[in-house]
């Protein structure tokens, strides 16, 4: 239960990051307010992209939990990215904050998912 509401939870620290960064567009293309299409699309797509996750973490099989910890090795460095790049604009720090805790969520999901026991039957 507990590897499912790790991603779960990024899930919803990435979607309140992009509403934060809805917040304050830097530009034309930049995801906005105005644009409520896109914000749904970013929104939708964020979604999709931690299915996988999600997925995944319902089962124990070994081979199942390389592949979850491989992906969350990427999410990772995504929330990493996203705390680097948020420094960058003073109006953009609570997105670096979420960056940071989304980073450190799916660290603490990956440390879990290491130290679950196998299933009966695996060696």
């Amino acid at each position: 239960m507990v590897r499912f509401l790790m991603p779960l939870l990024a899930l919803i620290i990435s979607i309140i990051a992009i509403l934060l960064v809805a917040r304050y567009p830097t530009g034309a293309d930049a995801v906005s307010y105005d644009a409520p299409v896109g914000l749904y699309i970013s929104i939708a797509m964020m979604i999709v992209l931690f299915l996988p996750p999600l997925i995944l973490s319902l089962f124990n099989n070994r081979t199942v939990r390389i592949i979850f910890v491989n992906y969350q090795s990427f999410v990772v460095m995504i929330f990493l990215g996203i705390s680097f790049i948020g420094l960058l604009d003073a109006r953009h720090i609570l997105v670096s904050f979420m960056g940071v805790l989304g980073a450190l969520i799916s660290i603490a999901s990956i440390l879990v998912t290491l130290k679950t026991q196998p299933s009966k039957g695996e060696v």
